[in-house]
Order: C-alpha cells, then sequence, then structure tokens
C-alpha cells in the first residue's frame, strides 16, 4: 500500500446565488489548487460545507469527479452524522472509483473510544476496500482520538485505516505507527510535522497557501533552506483570527462575487472583520494568485 504523503488543500465548495452547489466551478477550484501545488485536496471536508450540503448535490459532485484530470488526487470527505448514509455515500464514491474518505466522527452525541471503534469498525466490515483518514477535530465533533484509540483501529483495520488529520493537535507529535499518514490540520505544524515524520498537512487555508506550503514541503525534503515557512504561518495566522470558512470566502469574494455566496448560518466577515483581514495580508505582502482569482 502506498503511503498518502503532501499537500492536500481542504478546499472550499462554490455555491450559486440560490445557494445550490454549483458543481462545476467547485471542481474547477479543486483542480487549480493542485496547478498551485496542491499534492491534492480533501473534497466536502468541513471548509467545504459539508454538513450544509445536500447528498444529491454531494453524489451529482462525484459523477462529475470522477472525470477530473486529477481524479485520483482527491480525498473524499463524508461530513454526513449517520452511519447509514456514510456507507450508503461511500459506496457510491467507490463504484465511481473514489476510495479515500475522510472520516470524523458523528456530531452532538456524547461517546468514547469504545464507541467510536465500534463506528468505524461498521463502516469498514460494510465498505471492506476503503480508505480511511480519520479526522480528529474535537471542537467541531466534541470527541477527540485517544492514542490508544487510534492505535486499536490501525491494529484491527491495517489496510482500511491509513491516516489521521490531526486538527485537535494532540496527537501528530505523538503517534508512531509504521505505513500510517498523518496530517496536522494547519500550516503551522507543517515543519515541525514533517520534522516529526508526518506525512504534510491538511488544511482549510491551503485553499490560498498551495504554492508557499508547497515550496516549504519541497525544501524540506531537497534539504534546501526553509525560505518561506514564516511568511506561510503568518498567513495562517492572519486567517486563524476569524472563522476559516468565513474569511476564506471574504478573501477570495474581492476577486470574484460567486465566492460571497455561503451557507447559513455560515456568514461573510463583517465589514471591520474584513478589513483587518486584507491590511495583515497586505502587510505580509500577500494576495491571491492571479490564476485562482478568475
Amino acid at each position: 500500500m502506498t503511503k498518502i504523503r503532501g499537500i492536500f488543500a481542504a478546499t472550499m465548495s462554490v455555491l450559486n446565488s440560490d445557494l445550490s452547489l454549483n458543481i462545476e466551478k467547485t471542481i474547477k477550484h479543486a483542480e487549480k489548487l493542485i496547478d498551485q501545488g496542491c499534492h491534492g485536496t480533501a473534497i466536502f471536508g468541513s471548509t467545504g460545507q459539508a454538513q450544509l450540503i445536500s447528498i444529491s448535490e454531494k453524489i451529482r459532485l462525484l459523477n462529475n469527479l470522477s472525470e477530473s484530470k486529477y481524479r485520483d488526487k482527491h480525498i473524499i470527505g463524508t461530513g454526513l452524522n449517520s452511519i447509514l448514509e456514510t456507507i450508503n455515500f461511500m459506496n457510491v464514491a467507490m463504484s465511481l472509483n473514489f476510495t479515500k474518505f475522510l472520516i470524523m466522527p458523528p456530531a452532538y452525541y456524547k461517546y468514547r473510544d469504545l464507541e467510536v471503534i465500534e463506528f468505524y469498525s461498521k463502516i469498514v466490515e460494510a465498505v471492506p476496500n476503503c480508505k480511511i483518514i480519520l479526522y480528529n477535530f474535537e471542537k467541531l465533533c466534541g470527541y477527540k482520538f485517544s492514542l490508544e484509540c487510534v492505535e486499536t483501529l490501525v491494529k484491527r483495520f491495517p489496510n482500511q485505516i491509513v491516516g489521521i488529520k490531526d486538527s485537535s493537535y494532540n496527537l501528530f507529535e505523538k503517534l508512531k505507527i509504521d505505513n500510517f499518514s498523518i496530517f496536522p490540520g494547519s500550516e503551522l505544524k507543517l515543519l515541525k510535522g514533517l520534522k516529526l515524520g508526518c506525512s504534510g498537512i491538511i488544511t482549510a487555508t491551503c485553499n490560498v497557501t498551495a504554492e508557499l506550503s508547497r515550496k516549504v514541503y519541497d525544501d524540506f525534503f531537497s534539504g534546501d533552506k526553509q525560505s518561506h515557512n514564516q511568511k506561510l504561518c503568518d498567513v495562517r495566522e492572519a486567517f486563524d483570527k476569524y472563522n476559516l470558512i468565513s474569511s476564506l470566502h471574504t478573501f477570495y469574494s474581492k476577486n470574484n462575487d460567486v465566492y460571497k455566496n455561503i451557507l447559513p448560518p455560515l456568514r461573510l466577515l463583517n465589514l471591520n472583520e474584513e478589513i483587518d483581514l486584507l491590511n495583515n495580508l497586505k502587510g505580509l505582502n500577500f494576495k491571491l494568485n492571479s490564476e485562482m482569482a478568475a
């Protein structure tokens, strides 16, 4: 099994004015991020507003994404609380030859490691040929993976549980599992993670930092001087002041109005927040690549 490595953007979803998913523009957005330097994208992660988008729209996008020139470079997020809907959605994706999935435990309910192991076990038993990247983000789902839980899942399902996106940051410095991909969820952790043996990153702000992140990644493996990491971290910190979905859509909307469309209860930044973000980025001499603004 080839270990998953690299810079992955938790790619944005592009919406029409009626808040329906614009499938063509969402796919083009993801493809441009790969052109900018990402090794791939995570479609329908939390940044893609996955929990707010209908299953029917997700399936229609998968059908179109299966014809993408980068079809093999996409990880599919499920973004569903229902285990049966998750399994059904994965089966549709598998029928289109998508095998890599980013799956977070369900939100709202309280549970512990034992229940999480049972949740993923049921998924693997139903979709045995899948490759799952666990999604560790206590802020969104209310549960934080333990080392023991991850180790148990990998031991039980070594061919299916192949990695983790660590956005709670309690694991990436401690997990040591052979042939297992570990992705911190922030550019702030990229260089440190690589030094610890992590596989790269999966992050929201790679929607704007794809080129910078790739340079840091490539310079690490080539042994070149790290001349871009500080700017990369500064840009991430500028966006971190606000909800990342709100700040990314606001930033993109300065060049393309379609990014003003965002699903409630999410919103764009207010005027003061927008001015602060743009001034901070201007001070860093950072702007959106012209190709991404189109």
